[in-house]
């Protein structure tokens, strides 16, 4: 079966169709927000984890929540603190003194859906314990390993302003996030919207599933039959080289040199292609365009390029640096 076979054409516009329900039903609940919901459902279908940031009270939370009620997959909702230990996430071993053995109690990053609310407030030993469950899909406990559910998906929140009792998440583990989404304010439209929604005491929102956790897992192997063209392949190649050649003073834009310190790592070409399948399935195509490419970039590439502190005391952000990347690299 070849890309363009009408068989896939059917499957792909079949699952896009489908994958819409999700978000009308996610409209029940989120009032605007549709590149929130755009990107969460992209993280669902190309198996990609997500760190969502933003200010408190902008449906980061509501939208995850209103995702798993939508999908009928497992959900989990862990509050990250300072004194939140790895086992409190992963689970632990329990003594039982009248049998004399260990027994395994599972912890709540066994579900389909994970939600680390406030991931930056927890310490490195749970960032630890976080990081092998996002990697490897997997987790130890004791002397055993268990696999994780499919699909498994790991969205987290932060906050961007409030910095006392935090931990900046490191480098390594920001990296495991195909997608770090900015999510903004509504416009004054949408905020009457929610005021109308919202402004009782017991608002209450009856979703229905209209997807299950197999059929995420098939459309996960139909992303990977979405076509990417040579031409595109070499685009997302020369964006990402592009950043690192920008730190080095060279390339396309070799002005940014003063501005980034460190370009994207491998796994961003890897994403970005991945993401751009899940837009492109998204949309009911079988094959990926550039504008599929260009759409998804920022969210692929803010979390992967490190400025210098030049940058940093002009306000210039890790959003600037890639649309002019964008601008700068030839489209096929």
């Amino acid at each position: 079966m070849t890309n363009s076979s009408p068989e896939l054409k059917s499957q792909i516009g079949a699952a896009a169709e489908h994958l819409k329900q999700v978000r009308t039903e996610m409209a029940k609940v989120i009032v605007g927000q549709t590149a929130l919901v755009e990107r969460l459902l992209v993280g669902l279908v190309a198996r990609g984890h997500i760190l969502l940031e933003g200010l408190p009270g902008l449906a980061k939370t509501a939208s995850v929540s209103a995702l798993a009620r939508a999908t009928h997959c497992q959900f989990s909702r862990i509050q990250f603190t300072p004194d939140l230990l790895p086992g409190d996430i992963t689970g632990t071993l329990i003594y039982d003194p009248l049998k004399g053995t260990y027994a395994t109690r599972t912890g709540p990053i066994f579900a389909n859906l994970v939600l680390a609310d406030e991931i930056n407030r927890a310490p490195s030993k749970v960032q630890s314990a976080l990081l092998e469950a996002m990697q490897e899909r997997q987790v130890t406990i004791g002397d055993k390993t268990w696999p994780l559910p499919e699909p498994f998906l790991v969205l987290a929140t932060q906050n961007p302003i409030e910095q006392e009792g935090t931990y900046p998440l490191p480098e390594a583990q920001m990296d495991r996030f195909m997608l770090k989404v900015v999510v903004g304010y509504p416009d004054a439209a949408e905020e009457l919207q929610i005021l109308d929604r919202m402004a009782t005491t017991r608002p209450s929102f009856a979703l229905n599933s209209v997807v299950s956790p197999e059929e995420i897992v098939s459309y996960q192997g139909l992303v990977n039959q979405v076509h990417v063209d040579a031409l595109i392949r070499k685009y997302i190649v020369d964006l990402v080289i592009a950043s690192r050649e920008a730190a080095a003073g060279a390339g396309v834009a070799p002005e940014l040199k003063r501005l980034v310190r460190i370009g994207a790592s491998p796994r961003a070409t890897i994403n970005l292609t991945l993401a751009a399948r899940a837009v492109a399935l998204l949309n009911g195509r079988t094959h990926v365009t550039a504008d599929d490419v260009k759409y998804i970039a920022p969210d692929v590439l803010r979390h992967r390029l490190l400025l210098t502190y030049e940058a940093e005391a002009e306000e210039i952000t890790t959003e600037n640096v890639v649309q002019t990347l964008l601008a700068k690299v030839k489209v096929p």
